[in-house]
């Protein structure tokens, strides 16, 4: 048993997907138990029978849609145009749009692709340093997570079992949390390099409203009609999706037809790869319940933690080198279902325990030397990624506060949930 779990980590290091590795290591264990290999087919079927997961391709679709439209400049401009007067008003637009934009896509990198090449441009030409811009632009990528209808957030609740609504209601505070934090550093360094200020114009933000006409409307959709009952999750991602194709393609007409095709599959491969990892953590998972392994968790985590305050300090620490070595599809599916029955028993609400394990494996983006978010703005601005880690150090420190504060009370996160 060792042996296989020492081959199984050598693969993984070595770069076989990870899909395999699992699957791999969930027939072994069928194997020594004697149970039919037919179980982790059972478990596919399984995740057919979700209506639920029908929200994750519908989602990202639409995110993909937006990514390939000319919406991340409508937004710029929104958002330019409202906020662009304040101190750091920029760097503040930053922020926001990369946190909106994050939220629909679901993929952080996405967002560092398409914002990235008309934000870090602006904020240069404003006279921000280079060293800040890359910091910011890289740590704004994951900003959206906690907002809705992120694809963590909906995963999360698929594999927890719990309410995906209260997700949503209770990611709003921390996720604010998170950019007023980012941006009173913003403040604070734009005092430093004197970055000069645009004037507000009521004649630009009613230009940049109409031109952004046909995207404001998707949060209230989103959100209003899940809310006040009209849709289901699944009825509101199929209503998002139907609204940006006939928007983007028809109305519009910024994605040709022929484009269309392209864009779906290049959506649909990661939502391929999420369900994959899902079916076959599915079936590891179950494999891990039978055999007991969450009480063997326990019984280690109780003979070392003794509270709720140090079971959260040493679940930080976990979290924090699994988000930098591991993407947050993969850990969600793989680590939720042995950590939930552990943090219940310390008394965590499932829903908090959620929001700070989405919360820090967002910090996990940009947490050297592995995290994904600094090699895909190394690659995006052609930057060594020595100089990310050093660009993004202040933002992940700010970050990491916010992080401990989301962790340590539950109340910001279940305020809205009554």
């Amino acid at each position: 048993m060792i042996a296989i779990g020492l081959l199984l980590l050598l693969l993984a290091l070595l770069g076989a997907p990870l899909f395999a590795v699992i699957a791999a290591s969930a027939m072994s264990g069928f194997g020594r138990e004697g149970i039919d290999l037919q179980a982790i087919a059972i478990e596919f079927y399984g995740i057919a029978e979700m209506p639920i997961l029908l929200a994750i391709p519908l989602f990202t679709f639409a995110g993909y849609l937006l990514s390939e439209s000319g919406a991340p400049r409508r937004l710029v401009r929104l958002t330019t145009a409202l906020l662009g007067w304040m101190p750091a008003g920029l760097a503040i637009v930053s922020l926001a749009a990369c946190a909106f934009f994050t939220a629909f896509t679901g993929a952080s990198g996405v967002t560092i692709i398409a914002l990235g090449a008309l934000l870090f441009p602006a904020l240069q030409q404003a006279g921000y340093p280079e060293k800040f811009n890359l910091g910011l632009v890289t740590s704004a990528g994951s900003l959206g997570l906690l907002f809705a209808p992120s694809l963590p957030l909906i995963l999360y609740g698929i594999v927890a079992e719990i309410p995906i609504e209260d997700l949503f209601l209770a990611g709003i505070l921390p996720g604010f949390l998170m950019i007023v934090l980012l941006s009173g550093y913003s403040v604070w360094k734009n005092r430093a390099v004197r970055v000069p200020l645009s004037d507000f114009s009521w004649k630009e933000v009613g230009a940049a409203v109409r031109e952004a006409a046909w995207e404001i409307p998707l949060p209230i959709v989103v959100l209003g009609g899940i809310y006040s009952g009209y849709f289901a999750i699944s009825e509101a991602a199929a209503v998002t999706a139907l609204y940006v194709l006939i928007v983007d393609v028809v109305i519009l007409r910024e994605i040709p037809l022929r484009k269309l095709p392209a864009v779906m599959r290049e959506s649909m491969v990661l939502v391929g790869g999420i369900l994959v990892i899902l079916g076959m953590s599915l079936a590891s998972t179950n494999y891990m319940i039978d055999t007991g392994v969450p009480q063997k968790l326990l019984g280690w985590v109780s003979a070392l933690v003794s509270s709720e305050l140090s079971f959260l300090l040493l679940l930080l620490l976990f979290l924090l080198v699994l988000g930098a070595i591991l993407d947050i599809f993969s850990a969600i599916v793989l680590v939720v279902p042995l950590i939930l029955p552990v943090a219940m028993q310390f008394g965590v609400d499932p829903v908090h325990l959620g929001i700070v394990f989405l919360a820090t494996m967002q910090l996990g983006y940009i947490t050297p030397p592995v995290g994904l978010n600094l090699f895909i703005a190394s690659y995006r601005f052609d930057r060594p990624v020595v100089d990310l880690y050093l660009s993004t150090l202040p933002f992940f420190l700010f970050l990491l506060l916010a992080v401990l504060v989301i962790a340590f009370w539950p109340g910001l996160s279940l305020a809205f949930l009554g």
